[in-house]
């Protein structure tokens, strides 16, 4: 299919972790901001770059506030399988892209990228000077240049067959970095309120963007633990909420997780740990609550649901009940009374979920949620919750993306 004449080329230079994410992540960022995924490739695997078609930079920009997954973004001037191939390709790209960025009053760098290979100095110098035939009329600032423009050589995927050419070269003007960074100062390691479970940072981030989350959303999670995809949601300007049935994880109380640490501190908690981040304006509230009896009232309140159920490995699965038949009449209980919790089987979980979503997210919000899978049984499993989301996108507008991690899949 021919690609429209109005839309730009970028080159994507992806992080090499969380594989199977990053696609799903940058479709659902580009839908967000008004782009839409069009390129000839159907499928990206594994390599570091990606060639895309966007509208705009401006939606370039925007895509690279929020992804964690990528880690720049570059506007594509040219693409070989050698050098030859690059300069030729160089030579074709339209002058008048190229003059606001090379006049007499700018300042300019370029930089050599290889990914999976290592270059000496010299050969640096080299790549760079062959392009002399470009017009550069500025000044080469190398602390701190107008533009940079990058050479980005892909040596393949194998770090033990490394071949003694690059498969593929590209030339592009540096537009903007991905939220990397993200990832270390939201690291879990330096949260103040943490537990067993906590989700890692780049994840919760991969999961709010799967979620499409933005200003003034309201996300909620109905089994919040201690409050990271909360952190996540909030971090883009979301209103968050919570539900958990457990009252000391909750509140703060009881053991703690951190090693060389008995007991919680009195203001460990997940508003604490909004307020570490500057950003308790949009903590709603966290309540006790059991998911399996929701405590709503009909009606869409959620432009996301986002969370992380437990499976029965590090954090039980729990409802409220008893074994007891109950008496006609007394299905209400005081005040003081405090329910017993039973076991909560998995299927009955999610199955509660997903209801739960179909009732309360907005038209559009989106369910992300993980799925354990025992890998012999997962396609069946796949299927069963494949077709049961297929019929809520009929109300709800989301998509199903399945992505393996450590024996769970991310659903969307």
């Amino acid at each position: 299919m021919a690609l429209s004449s109005s839309l730009n080329r970028y080159l994507l230079l992806m992080a090499q972790e969380h594989l199977e994410f990053r696609l799903p992540e940058i479709k659902s960022l580009l839908s967000l901001f008004g782009g839409q995924l069009i390129s000839s490739q159907e499928t990206y695997g594994k390599s570091p770059f990606w060639i895309l078609s966007i509208p705009s930079e401006d939606i370039a920009r925007n895509l690279m506030k929020r992804t964690v997954c990528a880690k720049s973004i570059f506007e594509l001037w040219g693409h070989g399988r050698s050098p030859e191939e690059l300069y030729s390709s160089l030579k074709n790209y339209p002058v008048e892209k190229m003059v606001p960025f090379l006049h007499s009053d700018s300042t300019y760098k370029i930089k050599i990228h290889t990914f999976n290979k290592t270059l000496t100095q010299e050969e640096k110098v080299k790549r760079i000077d062959a392009l002399e035939f470009l017009p550069f009329e500025g000044k080469v600032n190398l602390k701190k240049p107008q533009h940079i423009f990058s050479v980005l050589e892909d040596y393949g995927l194998d770090p033990n067959c490394i071949p003694e050419n690059p498969h593929n070269i590209y030339f592009g003007r540096w537009i903007a970095d991905g939220q990397r960074e993200l990832i270390e100062s939201y690291s879990v390691k330096k949260r103040h309120f943490i537990g067993n479970t906590s989700m890692d940072a780049g994840l919760s981030f991969i999961m709010a963007n799967h979620g499409k989350v933005k200003e003034n959303d309201i996300v909620f999670d109905p089994f919040v633990g201690t409050g990271g995809l909360l952190i996540a949601s909030a971090h883009f300007g979301a209103y968050v909420y919570g539900t958990d049935i457990d009252y000391n994880t909750v509140h703060g109380l009881g053991k703690a997780s951190r090693k060389n640490q008995k007991w919680r501190g009195p203001d460990e908690n997940i508003r604490a740990n909004l307020r570490q981040y500057g950003l308790e304006k949009y903590y709603l509230d966290v309540l006790v609550s059991d998911a399996s009896k929701p405590s709503w009232r009909k009606g869409t309140y959620f432009d996301a649901i986002i969370t992380d159920p437990p499976y029965g490995i590090r954090e039980s699965t729990r409802r409220t009940g008893s074994q007891k038949e109950i008496p006609k009449g007394m299905e209400k209980c005081p005040e003081s009374h405090v329910p017993v919790s039973l076991s909560y089987h998995l299927s009955d979980m999610f199955f509660d979920l997903l209801n739960f979503a179909a009732e309360t997210l907005v038209l559009g919000g989106r369910l992300v949620y993980w799925l354990p899978v025992y890998t012999p049984e997962y396609v069946m499993l796949n299927n069963f919750i494949f077709n049961f989301t297929f019929i809520l996108s009929v109300y709800l507008t989301f998509f199903p993306i399945f992505n393996w991690i450590q024996g769970k899949y991310l659903c969307v």
